[in-house]
């Protein structure tokens, strides 16, 4: 299967209006980039030799971590590997395009919301 850049922004539009009214208002605030692989300087950033492995990353400060005081560097913003996602797909298997990307995306935005990785695989057995 293979899927534009487009097409993946179109899929994560979609799982964002799905989410329910309250976070569906908090997620509109983030601004959403899908790339088709994530840049060298993010890699490195992140600790990440190979941009297959990256499918996703919050780029901003969590809300749980925001003042008054901050001097923001730009939007939070959610980020979406086309390549990354489609490897990881074609690996599954056994999930939709939709629904990976969708995941990807909540993913990302329960980091936004404060959550650790941690947090989330304590909820979340997806990438089990």
């Amino acid at each position: 299967m293979d899927a534009s850049l487009d097409e993946m922004h179109v899929l994560a539009l979609r799982a964002r209006d799905g989410l329910p009214d309250a976070y569906r208002a908090a997620a509109r605030e983030v601004a959403l980039r899908v790339e088709d692989l994530a840049p060298r300087d993010i890699l490195a950033e992140v600790g990440i030799g190979d941009p297959l492995e990256l499918t996703g990353l919050y780029d901003g400060i969590p809300l749980t971590q925001k003042s008054v005081s901050d001097q923001p560097h730009g939007p939070d913003t959610i980020w979406l590997f086309r390549q990354a996602i489609l490897a990881e797909l074609a690996d599954r298997g056994t999930v939709s395009l939709a629904e990976l990307v969708a995941h990807v995306y909540v993913h990302e935005l329960a980091h936004h919301f404060g959550w650790s990785d941690d947090d989330i695989a304590a909820i979340d057995r997806w990438w089990e």
